[in-house]
């Protein structure tokens, strides 16, 4: 999922990616929902589950989730996949291969903005501390592909949209695979990254 605010013309070097862009401050409200955000990531990875898959990622029962489900269906976030299987229950999928903010309205937009924002940091801190924690023998093959990085950068505004642009077109590269189609030896990696100007109260001093 994309930070709020990229942009579409990221991914114009790469092939470019069928993307769900969020204008409306209302779709975006409707997606700062932690059940909801629960099961985007899953989705938009692309795999397909039912209502009932959806419920379990996001404790929820089957008829809650469905009610959150259609309100992603409503904004052209999800959509119903074909059937499988006895056909009893049709998955849901992503309704696009990515998923972008970007508010025509910013003003309107920013408190939807704030709260989606926010639900994705915290899940990028579980992931972060879950895997710092947790490793073990197996992990250690991808300790030297592990990046955890932070810096502050006096740019212009074309630097900073140049930075931007050349980070979403090397993520727009990246294999789409569902986990069904995942090869052996691959496992779901988080790649998030923030390229923000820091507010005027908030500015470091200048190194000596």
């Amino acid at each position: 999922m994309a930070a709020a605010r990229s942009s579409a013309k990221a991914h114009s070097a790469a092939r470019p990616l069928d993307l769900v862009i969020l204008r409306d401050p209302r779709a975006i409200k409707a997606l700062a929902h932690p059940a909801r955000l629960a099961v985007i990531d899953e989705l938009f990875a692309g795999r397909k589950l039912t209502a009932t898959e959806c419920g379990e990622i996001a404790g929820l029962s089957a008829s809650a989730m469905s009610y959150h489900l259609r309100a992603l269906e409503k904004w052209g976030i999800v959509r119903r996949s074909e059937a499988t299987g006895d056909g009893r229950e049709r998955p849901w999928e992503a309704a696009g291969e990515g998923l972008m903010v970007d508010s025509a309205e910013p003003r309107a937009s920013a408190a939807g903005e704030a709260v989606l924002v926010a639900r994705q940091l915290d899940r990028q801190r579980a992931d972060i501390l879950g895997w710092i924690s947790g490793q073990d023998e197996a992990a250690a093959a991808w300790y030297d592909s592990t990046v955890i990085s932070s810096g502050v950068f006096s740019l212009s505004h074309d630097e900073a949209k140049q930075l931007s642009e050349g980070i979403s077109e090397l993520v727009a590269r990246l294999p789409r695979r569902s986990a069904a189609d995942a090869p052996t030896g691959t496992r779901q990696v988080r790649v998030a990254f923030s390229v923000v100007p820091i507010p005027a109260g908030n500015q470091q001093p200048e190194p000596a």
